[in-house]
């Protein structure tokens, strides 16, 4: 399954599904899982920020990481692997299985918080079959030294992810040393970047070039500002981001999956078309309130299809933004492309059994 991650393919950060009382729905929580399987996902990130971190208060970290590797499971690929020479050139596969390894797709939890607490997260995610750890960066008062030997700690459990998650929603600044330093370590197997920052996107770059196993370590686009010109971008010593791990591609994922497959065909045509998915970008992620939407904007779409019953969230405080309903209205409106609304209502009823 690494493999799969090394060359490159399609994960949505997996959303959590609650009913109107904020109690766990399994029902359309599997459906999602179904939906982005059936749509060529080649993985899934469960227990990250678009999954909601309040699910470790909760008390659901281990049902919802449990329920997707159950539905993993249960779903059978139905098309080739994407393989690529920089990560990117497709084959053929049947319709609804294109980036899909035959193997089935890789699974990667989330873990967060200091040594013992990210030690336990992994440990629970390799006891459900899970292939890797996103870990996030955010563990307050750790210098870049305590975050390495952190990764160290968990990657004898499983192989890491690293993170760069952008500081305007916490995230610390980071050097190229450190960047170095974690792909230098033999269990780190991606890096997610995420800094929603050129400069900063580039140190990520500069670093894992700079290590030993530059060859080893897949960068992985988190920057959903910024998707068709990462995936499209030369980066340092050659490098270049092998695919996405992305909140923007838990919505609209089919065309999530048909974009990355013929960037290699028309990169003209999708250069041209960058800005709109950035456009798009802001209206889910609610960049106009700072993010406060983005993880109601993620669920307003898909209620909008009829996966979700509804946008709650475990905090009753997050919900949309004024105008951002609006917003969402006009960008799917603006870009028919970006959509999948179509292949939803298609196996909706399947995927919802």
């Amino acid at each position: 399954m690494l493999d799969v991650l090394r060359a490159g393919t399609v994960i949505p950060a997996h959303p959590l599904a609650l009913t109107a009382e904020r109690a766990f729905d399994e029902r359309r929580q599997a459906a999602l899982t179904r939906y982005y399987l059936a749509a060529g996902a080649g993985g899934l990130a469960v227990g990250v920020h678009t999954t909601q971190f309040e699910i470790r208060q909760a008390g659901l970290l281990e049902p919802v990481l449990r329920l997707a590797a159950d539905v993993a499971r249960e779903t059978r690929p139905t098309g080739e692997a994407r393989s690529t020479e920089a990560g990117r050139e497709a084959r053929p596969a049947e319709a609804g299985g294109e980036g899909r390894s035959a193997a089935g797709p890789v699974l990667i939890a989330g873990a967060c918080g200091p040594v013992a607490q990210a030690v336990a997260e992994a440990e629970l995610a390799a006891s459900l079959g899970y292939h890797a750890v996103l870990l996030s960066p955010v563990v307050p008062g750790a210098s870049e030294a305590d975050l390495l030997a952190r990764a160290a700690a968990v990657g004898e459990v499983l192989p890491v992810v690293g993170f760069y998650l952008q500081t305007a929603i916490g995230g610390p600044e980071l050097s190229r040393a450190f960047w170095r330093d974690l792909a230098a370590q033999p269990s780190t197997v991606a890096i997610k970047v995420a800094a929603f920052d050129r400069y900063r996107s580039l140190d990520v770059a500069h670093g894992v070039a700079a290590s030993d196993r530059a060859g080893q370590v897949a960068l992985y686009t988190g920057n959903d500002d910024h998707i068709i010109a990462d995936l499209l971008a030369d980066l340092p010593g050659g490098l270049r981001f092998a695919g996405g791990l992305l909140g923007q591609w838990a919505v609209w994922t089919k065309a999530a999956v048909d974009l990355v497959a013929d960037l290699e065909r028309n990169p003209a045509l999708w250069a041209r078309r960058a800005s709109a998915l950035t456009d798009a970008n802001s209206a889910v992620f609610d960049t106009a309130h700072a993010f406060r939407g983005c993880i109601a904007g993620v669920h307003e779409v898909l209620r909008r299809q009829g996966l979700l019953a509804g946008t709650w969230c475990l905090d009753p405080a997050e919900g949309l933004s004024p105008g951002q309903a609006e917003e969402l209205t006009r960008v799917a409106a603006a870009y028919p492309w970006l959509t999948d609304d179509a292949f939803v209502a298609e196996h909706l009823d399947e995927w919802l059994r």
